[in-house]
């Protein structure tokens, strides 16, 4: 009788092996989902420095395109765009950065804030 019994066992033996390699891509997908949404994030948070920058710039007299280049990471800078629009005793910058995205084919666009600072000069 324990004859039987350890021949099923042997038979069992990698089946949490096959279970894990079937849960692997879900985990996978998980871990990508989490990072994007945190590049997201992290996108977000750099267009509104980008806006602030650019329109104190702006503010000022100087060139909010490269203040908002210089205020982003350097990794991002090629995916900015800070036109300024300049009203009578303000000056409003729009920062567009665009999304990196970690998986091939699915596009986040930008990520866009708005600064107002007044004029300076």
């Amino acid at each position: 009788m324990t004859h039987a019994r350890t021949g099923g066992r042997a038979r069992d033996r990698g089946q949490v092996a096959i279970e894990y390699l079937g849960f692997l891509p879900i985990l996978v997908l998980v871990g990508m989902a989490v990072v994007q949404l945190g590049l997201i994030a992290y996108t977000a948070q750099q267009a509104g420095t980008a806006a602030r920058a650019g329109a104190r710039s702006a503010s000022l007299g100087e060139s909010a395109a490269g203040a908002c280049a210089a205020a982003v990471s350097s990794w991002l800078a090629d995916g900015t765009d800070c036109p300024p629009s300049e009203g009578a005793d303000e000056v409003t910058v729009t920062a567009s950065v665009h999304i990196p995205t970690i998986v091939p084919g699915w596009d986040f666009g930008d990520a866009t804030r708005t600064a107002t600072m007044p004029l300076d000069h």
